[in-house]
């Protein structure tokens, strides 16, 4: 027999109560162009209009509302990157608690401020949140400040958990459930909270691939750290899950699965474009499997979007990223002959296509070019793949040599 898990839904249920009047019960959304995609409906359980911008208010409030007097008087410490520390710096404030939060040098700037302005002190170490989380440990064992920690705890665990019992109330016909991972807290308590009533419905995790430690720690039967990680979904750039959540996911959920950068981006100019929603990389990975393998999912499904603290600057790089990878922008450079009127002309046969000059670089002094020539460096705009494929052609056809990129 298994051991028990460390915790049970009647711990979610608890912490469910304990947050009445503290959270937003968010709304799911119905996506029209995912349910057509999967072949029938999904749902897109929006926690990015969570207080705080993401569902990290559930499991921080769940665990700093628990303290001893003794444990408040001495005022908690986290790690985090963005999400968790707004979390933790609002739950202390709604219960007068002093709290210090480490983020990975480079954390997003909206995400420092939002998380100063929750009345947290920030301090800045390391590049990720492994490291930072190594600094509040040790000022933890310093200061005897209560760790708060983004994952790995038993309250963080049921109070994500809560996500789940939301799904099953507002989706009472859901077949699958995905849900975007880092250190499993949430994937943890979604599957807890789901199973233990629904056991039939599929529960997926989604990481990002380049910053995806579950799948070797499930083969493995134990966390495994990653070597190294890199991911524009900083919310899940977690290097070893948290034994709490990894014996929950590891007896509960079916399947993990990884999304590629550009997938990401494409989710997210879809939740922007279609579901008229804001989300950060790190909250669109559920939305990107789907993009991935429509197929793959049992509709109805329900898909989380986690959080939507981004960077204004990151928004507008992942975007622009999202338009080249759905075929919406086109980089091309022609060689033309160096004469009056050659520029006009490779323009007129842009315009010819129907395409939108969005830059033009006009070069001279490559000295790969010949003395009689020129290069052109262009950024288009096209509507998508097959009018980009018939821009490339109709430039090709005119008898110009194009490299792309």
């Amino acid at each position: 027999m298994s051991a028990p898990l460390p915790v049970t839904i009647d711990d979610v249920k608890a912490a469910r109560a304990l947050l009445e009047g503290v959270i937003r019960d968010t709304p799911v959304q119905g996506s029209r162009p995912l349910s057509e995609r999967v072949g029938g409906p999904v749902w897109l359980k929006c926690e990015n209009l969570q207080r705080a911008g993401s569902f990290k208010i559930r499991g921080a409030y769940t665990r700093i509302s628990r303290l001893s007097a003794d444990e408040a008087a001495r005022g908690v410490v986290a790690a985090s990157a963005g999400n968790h520390a707004q979390g933790v710096a609002l739950a202390a404030s709604l219960k007068g608690i002093h709290s210090t939060v480490f983020m990975p040098i480079g954390a997003p700037i909206p995400k420092v401020q939002a998380t100063k302005a929750y009345g947290a002190e920030v301090r800045f170490h390391g590049s990720s949140v492994d490291e930072a989380l190594q600094a509040a440990t040790a000022f933890a064992e310093e200061t005897g400040a209560v760790l708060v920690h983004p994952f790995d705890h038993p309250d963080i665990v049921a109070g994500q958990g809560t996500v789940g019992l939301e799904i099953l109330e507002q989706v009472p016909d859901v077949r699958t459930v995905v849900v975007c991972t880092g250190g499993g807290g949430l994937l943890a308590g979604i599957a807890l909270a789901v199973k233990s009533t629904r056991p039939d419905v599929r529960v997926v995790g989604v990481q990002a691939e380049s910053a995806a430690a579950f799948p070797a720690s499930l083969a493995a039967g134990v966390p495994v750290p990653l070597e190294r990680m890199s991911t524009m979904a900083d919310g899940i750039a977690v290097g070893c899950p948290g034994p709490v959540p990894f014996c929950i996911i590891q007896e509960l959920v079916d399947d993990i699965i990884t999304v590629s950068e550009e997938s990401i981006a494409r989710a997210l100019l879809l939740c922007l474009e279609r579901a008229k929603l804001v989300v950060e990389p790190a909250g669109a990975a559920g939305v990107a499997a789907l993009l991935d393998d429509p197929g793959a999912f049992e509709p109805p499904v329900a898909v989380v979007l986690s959080g939507g603290n981004i960077d204004p600057l990151l928004l507008a790089r992942v975007l622009r990223h999202g338009l080249a990878v759905a075929g919406r922008y086109l980089s091309l450079r022609a060689r033309i002959s160096d004469r009056p009127g050659a520029l006009v002309q490779l323009l007129a046969e842009v315009a010819a296509a129907d395409a939108s000059v969005l830059e033009v670089e006009h070069v001279r002094t490559d000295p790969r070019l010949r003395v009689d020539e020129v290069e052109v460096r262009l950024q288009l705009e096209t509507r998508g793949e097959e009018h980009r494929a018939s821009v490339l052609d109709r430039l090709r056809a005119a008898g110009y040599p194009l490299v792309l990129g």
